[in-house]
Formats: structure tokens, C-alpha cells, sequence
């Protein structure tokens, strides 16, 4: 076990087991013979070894510990022999700021460095000299203990970026991100990273201070800034940016032209000389060389820096991109900024926290689950080229870092000194939970606080509760539920298949990672395939068990591509057989490349569990599907009116109408009762025991209903399909109440009594 893991299992993981660690240390993935060999040689290449998968960020042909950040495998240098410390005592060892020596202090500029003496130069170029080092091959320092290493980048952050504080402290979330970041430009398949973050984690100044880092050290090049708008674009330029290169040292800042405080653009690059009387007549030019590169800011919109070419681009508060403005849409215009052909030749710095959904925040989500680093292409990308990223947010919490720069997660047996000096006294972890709380009462304000100081991925892309019709506390309830638990456990991706290819016979379920089906529960064999025949016609033989709610779609392609997809959602009710209640049981959210595969998918689910199916009608061809295959008794009519009622094609088909504005609402309803009734926490006790959380586990479709839009229902195909299933299963619900006849016949009574009738009044 190494000394980097076993500050993990100490320091970290033992205070709270349930907590998210951001890395973890991977072994077996190189035979120990091939890595003492290649270590040996020397023969370890920066970047991308498709070998064993790994990115190598170690620059000296030698790779150590191996760290899975995000799903990426990222082999770091090993551990030298040498290592700094600032003690000898383990307690005294942390993060400290080498000061910068007078004497070179008073040097602004290289051409005052040339002035001076040789004796000088000689006493201070190992030191200069270890500075490009260090900035180009990383720093190792001790930290409690604990030999840790820092990228190049994240050393000049920290030795030689002032922000609005002074000199920024060390974080092990911000070390992390710079090993993230470092592997993201050594992988050759990587457009750069996309950062999912918490308010305040210093992701614009890392990102100003990489900025300058990058233009000083590159020829020829742009390096451009972007923000959630323009106004923001040029803060970051003038009050970050400009301010980081004014205080580098004198030997990492090149010649520059223009002023030292520019608003629009900073150059490195050899100023035009004035003409005078003594140089008017010189035939050869200064012997200085610039670097020709350029930092600039672009106002938001969807084609800044159309048409450029960039080193880097920083992208900062990518996810509060609001209308008519779509980071999705820039991005695929920026990104050709950052490639030539199939070259990757520069990177973006990507991040920010999410804007409600229907405020830039969805569109930043797609962009964000677009990079996730475990689902590449054929050409080994991900669909948006760049690499996901996201830090909980106990572990950048401010107030909650120790000095040694490690979170504190849960409230300590007794006071832990703080980064800065102060006494902290309850764990980040405690105090959020504390505060979330506290806003029980306010969902609007308890959302905001999830998006800004989010734990998990759903905290972060969590929407305004007041753009729901649905109770999105109980929904969130159970989002975070399906976030902490290990969900293939609960559920199973895959496909369902005909038997030996035949049509028609029996319905086989297969696992498959890459199937549009899934599954949390199946039937015993005794109730698979359960389908009875009467008349010619098959019927489903678990119809007291459950059904399925469809929303389907007729034509396989739309113009322009995309489409809305096909849905269909399972879910069984009360009976007395051998299945869960009440319980969505199967989700299926997709398009696939024609329309009769969806129907087949469809056919073949409601076979394999024997259940019928609510479809919409108004897009009849799946209903004809199952009729000219002999299914119509699979096909459930409409539940809210009387067969004698129904049309003739209702009568042959089946299905139910989405257009009409009573469907509409008691579609919402079912939705809205199933929520309330079956999903997060049920505080009170009313409809399951007091506190138990909800078995809904289909993520997907919880987080369509919390943005569902009555008024706009396209959009929203899971919703559709499970509030359908549910309204199938409650079908005794919606039937027309027998009206009673206006037509009052009233009979003469009479009173027969003795002998002679007597009419009654």
C-alpha cells in the first residue's frame, strides 16, 4: 500500500465512509516486470499509452503511482529520493511559499538581468534555472508526512500566482484538478476538461493563472478567455490575468508590447523600435527574440473566436450561458479553434457551477455528461471531446481545509487547525446537512444552495422548484438516494431478443452495457412469456400484475437528425403475486435508427413480462404493429371511457389520445399521486412506513418529471410513457360515472285496503 493511499483510508475515508473520495490509487494495471523495465529505460512517453491505458504525465521516461480521477487513469512521476520538507517534525510539514530572493526581487525585466554582472548571473542561475524545472517537470514536497506531488501548473500557482489574497493556499481538491488538468493536455484524444464546480473553489483564478502560464511559455500562439459574458470575460482579463503577469518574475515574463495594463490584450512580442537620429541608420536588428504570442477576451456569443486558431482556451462560468446564447452551440465553434483535421492541437479549461436548467444549466449539463470520460467513439473521444470533472464539494469547502490542505469532513473529536490559522471545530459534511436543513421550508432556496455547494452531480444540475408542477423535494429525495447507492445493484442494462431468432415464440432477456433497456426487477420463469390466446387474438397473461405506458413515435428520421425518442416505462400495482407493488420496473428512453426497431423493442418487453401496454394513439403505427402481428390484446383501450363510446379505430387499435385536455390532466395527476405516494421520503407515514425512501430508481425519469411543463409536453417523452403506465394500472379510476336518466315515470300508488282502492296522494 502506498503512503498516498494510506493518507486516503486515514485522513479521509475513515471519518465518513459514505463520502465521495475524488481519487483512489489503481494497481495491477502494468505487470511489475514491464514497469521496472520501462522505468529502467526510461522509456515512458508523456501522454496517451494505449498499452495499459493510462495517460503518463511524468515528463523524465519514469512513471510511480497510478491515479483514477474521473474514471481516468493517470500515471504520475515516482517519488524521488530527494524531497523538500519545511521540517523534519511530520506535524510541521505542509505547503509553504519558497521567498523570492531580494536580489533578484529588484530585477523587472531581462534586459535588466543581461546589465548585470557575470559574478551575479553565476550566483543566481541554478536557481533561475530550478524554477523552469519545476515549472516544466512538477515539484515534490512532504505534507504531513506524506511525499506529494504537484504538476508544474498547480507550482506556479501556488509559488508564483498573486491572487486577491496574496499567494493561494494548497488544497488537495485543487492538486487534484491540476493532475486532471496536466493528463487532459498530455492525452492526445482530449479537447481539455470540463469542470463541474462549487462556488468559490478558485477555479477562475487557476484558470488566469494557467492562462498566463501557457502564453509565456508557447510561440506563436493565442491564448483567448471566455465567460458567461462579455463584461465577465474582460473582469477576468484585467483583474486577474493582467495583474498574474505583472507580478511573475522577471524571468518567466518574456518581452511585451503595449501597456503594462492592456484591457483588450496582452502581447509577448518584440516592440516596434522608434526611428531616432542614432539608430537611423543601423542595418541589423536588436538581437531579441518574442514569443509572438497573444492573451485576448472575446464578448459571448455563439461563434466567438470563429475562424482562430488557440493554444488555450479558458471557458469560465460555461454553465450560466443564457438565452439566446448556448455554450452547446459555441463550443462546437470553438472546439475546431483547438484542432487541425484530426489534430488536437490546443485545449480548453472548461468550468463552472450550473444555472437552473431552463437558465444554461441544461445545456451545461449535456455538455458536461457529453465528456464522460468511460463512453468514447470509434475514434476513442468522448461525444464532446472533452474530459468530465466533478469535486464534492466537502472537499473545497471554505473554512473546512486544514492546514495540510486535506478536507474536514465530519466535526472532529477536537478542534483541527485550519489552513489559515483558525479553529475548526465541525466537519464540512456536518455543517451542510445543518444548513440544508434549516431550508427545509424554502425549496427554492434549498435548490439554490444545492446547485452552489453541490455533493453529488444531481446536487449541481437541480432546478427551480417553482418550474415544477410535481413536488421536486420528494423527487430530489430520491435522486440523492439513487446517488449514494451503487446502482448496479438495483439495476441491469440490456436488451430482449427472440429465441433462436424466431418471431413470435418465446422473449429472451440478455444483459448488454450498450442495451436501451433497463431493468430493476424480472419475473420468475413461471410468469415469463406469459401469453394467452383466445380467439386467435393474444392477450397478456400478467395484466393483474402490471402494464407498460408507451410514448411512441412514427417516423424513424426527421430532417436535420434528432427527433424526440421513444419511451416506455413498466411498472406493476397491487396484486398477490410473486412481484414487487407499485414499482417501476423497466425504463427504455431512445431512438433508435428506424421506427420498427422501437416497435419490436416495445412488443418484445410486453411479451417477455406479459403485461399490456397504454399507448398514445394519435401516432397509430406502433398499434398497428402489434394488431398485424396478432397483439391487439395487448393494446389496452382507453381508460376513461366505455367501449361503446370509443371510435372505430379506438375499437381496432387501442390506445389513448394525447390531445385532449382532460387526458392531459389526469395524466399529471397519476404522475403527481405517484410521487407523493411512492417516491423520497414519506415523513409522516401515510402511505409506507415513516422515513423509508422511495424505490424509484430510474434517474432518468425522475429528473424529466422535475422539469416537466404541462404545456409543453413534447418534450418530456419519460414522463409521458410513465405517467401512462401508471394511469394503465389505475385504469378503474378514470371510467365514466353512469349518469342517471332525466326521464322521471311516476306509477299511481294506491291503498288496497278494505273494499274499495283508494288512491294514494
Amino acid at each position: 500500500m502506498s503512503l498516498q493511499l494510506k493518507n486516503l483510508n486515514l485522513r479521509v475515508v475513515l471519518q465518513n465512509e459514505e463520502q465521495n473520495n475524488i481519487y483512489g490509487i489503481v494497481y495491477d494495471v502494468i505487470p511489475d516486470a514491464v514497469l521496472k523495465k520501462k522505468n529502467k529505460t526510461k522509456s515512458w512517453v508523456y501522454g496517451y499509452d494505449d498499452t495499459y491505458d493510462i495517460v503518463v504525465i511524468s515528463k523524465d521516461g519514469t512513471i510511480g503511482d497510478i491515479y483514477n480521477i474521473s474514471g481516468l487513469m493517470i500515471a504520475l512521476p515516482p517519488e524521488p529520493e530527494k524531497i523538500s520538507s519545511r521540517s523534519k517534525k511530520e506535524e510541521q510539514q505542509y505547503w509553504e511559499p519558497f521567498e523570492y530572493p531580494i536580489e533578484l526581487n529588484k530585477i523587472k525585466s531581462i534586459f535588466a538581468w543581461h546589465e548585470k554582472s557575470p559574478e551575479f548571473k553565476n550566483r543566481w542561475v541554478d536557481y533561475i534555472e530550478r524554477e523552469f524545472e519545476r515549472r516544466e517537470g512538477g515539484f515534490w514536497f512532504m505534507n504531513d508526512g506524506i511525499p506529494t506531488y504537484l504538476t508544474g501548473s498547480h507550482y506556479i500557482y501556488l509559488q508564483w500566482t498573486k491572487i486577491d489574497i496574496g499567494l493561494p493556499d494548497f488544497r488537495e481538491a485543487n492538486r487534484i484538478f491540476f493532475i486532471f488538468w496536466e493528463a487532459c493536455k498530455a492525452d492526445s484524444r482530449s479537447f481539455g476538461m470540463c469542470y463541474l464546480k462549487i462556488r468559490r473553489s478558485g477555479f477562475s483564478f487557476m484558470g488566469s493563472s494557467e492562462t498566463v502560464n501557457i502564453a509565456t511559455m508557447a510561440k506563436d500562439s493565442r491564448v483567448g478567455i471566455l465567460s458567461k459574458t462579455g463584461a465577465d470575460a474582460k473582469k477576468m482579463f484585467t483583474d486577474k490575468v493582467v495583474p498574474i503577469n505583472s507580478n511573475l518574475p522577471f524571468f518567466f515574463k518574456p518581452i511585451m508590447d503595449g501597456m503594462d495594463k492592456p484591457k483588450t490584450e496582452l502581447a509577448y512580442r518584440v516592440p516596434a523600435s522608434k526611428i531616432t537620429k542614432k539608430n537611423m541608420s543601423k542595418t541589423e536588428p536588436d538581437d531579441v527574440e518574442g514569443l509572438d504570442t497573444t492573451i485576448d477576451w472575446k464578448n459571448t456569443a455563439d461563434n466567438s473566436y470563429d475562424g482562430e486558431k488557440l493554444q488555450l482556451l479558458v471557458h469560465d462560468e460555461s454553465g450560466k450561458w443564457m438565452r439566446p446564447d448556448n455554450i452547446l452551440n459555441n463550443w462546437r465553434v470553438t472546439k475546431t479553434c483547438l484542432r487541425l483535421g484530426s489534430k488536437v492541437i490546443g485545449k480548453c479549461m472548461m468550468g463552472s457551477t450550473s444555472n437552473a436548467l431552463d437558465k444554461g444549466g441544461d445545456n451545461f449539463k449535456k455538455l458536461y455528461y457529453d465528456s464522460d470520460v468511460s463512453k468514447r467513439g470509434a475514434n476513442g473521444q468522448t461525444k464532446s471531446g472533452l474530459y468530465s470533472l466533478f469535486v464534492p464539494m466537502e472537499w473545497n469547502f471554505e473554512g473546512y481545509i486544514d492546514r495540510y490542505g486535506m478536507p474536514v469532513l465530519t466535526t472532529p473529536p477536537s478542534p483541527v487547525t485550519g489552513i489559515d490559522g483558525t479553529s475548526i471545530k465541525i466537519g464540512a459534511i456536518d455543517y451542510w446537512n445543518n444548513e440544508v436543513q434549516s431550508l427545509k421550508s424554502d425549496s427554492d432556496a434549498l435548490n439554490e444552495f444545492y446547485r452552489q455547494f453541490p455533493r453529488t452531480e444531481s446536487h449541481a444540475f437541480r432546478d427551480e422548484s417553482k418550474a415544477s408542477i410535481f413536488n421536486l423535494t420528494k423527487i430530489y429525495q430520491q435522486i440523492d438516494y439513487n446517488d449514494s447507492i451503487i446502482t448496479e445493484h438495483f439495476i441491469t442494462r440490456g436488451s430482449f431478443h427472440w429465441l433462436n431468432g424466431e418471431k413470435d415464440t418465446k422473449v429472451v432477456w440478455t444483459p448488454d452495457k450498450h442495451g436501451r433497456f433497463k431493468i430493476s426487477w424480472t419475473p420468475p420463469r413461471n410468469l415469463q412469456n406469459n401469453v394467452i390466446t383466445r380467439n386467435g387474438v393474444k392477450h397478456a397473461g400478467n395484466e393483474h400484475i402490471g402494464s407498460f405506458g408507451c410514448d411512441s413515435y412514427d417516423i424513424s428520421g426527421v430532417v436535420g437528425g434528432g427527433g424526440s425518442n421513444g419511451a416506455l416505462h413498466g411498472m406493476t400495482k397491487f396484486h398477490m403475486d410473486e412481484a414487487p407493488t407499485n414499482h417501476f420496473f423497466l425504463e427504455y428512453v431512445a431512438r433508435p435508427q428506424t421506427a420498427e426497431i422501437f416497435f419490436e423493442d416495445v412488443l418484445m418487453a410486453c411479451v417477455f413480462y406479459g403485461m399490456p401496454v397504454l399507448a398514445e394513439n394519435n401516432k397509430p403505427r406502433l398499434l398497428y404493429h402489434f394488431k398485424n402481428r396478432g397483439y391487439r390484446g395487448f393494446s389496452l383501450n382507453r381508460p376513461d371511457k366505455h367501449l361503446s363510446k370509443l371510435s372505430k379505430t379506438e375499437r381496432e387499435l387501442g390506445g389513448i389520445p394525447n390531445t385532449s385536455e382532460d387526458v392531459k390532466q389526469s395524466h399529471a395527476s397519476a404522475v403527481e399521486s405517484y410521487i407523493e405516494k411512492f417516491v423520497g421520503i414519506d415523513m409522516e407515514g401515510t402511505y409506507r412506513d415513516a422515513e423509508d425512501i422511495g424505490e424509484m430508481y430510474f434517474t432518468r425519469t425522475l429528473e424529466d418529471w422535475a422539469r416537466f411543463d404541462i404545456n409543453n409536453r413534447t418534450k418530456f417523452d419519460a414522463t409521458i410513457s410513465s405517467g401512462l403506465a401508471i394511469m394503465a394500472n389505475q385504469k378503474h379510476m378514470y371510467l365514466p360515472e353512469q349518469k342517471q336518466s332525466k326521464i322521471s315515470i311516476n306509477f299511481a300508488r294506491y291503498n288496497n285496503r278494505g273494499s274499495q282502492s283508494e288512491l294514494l296522494q
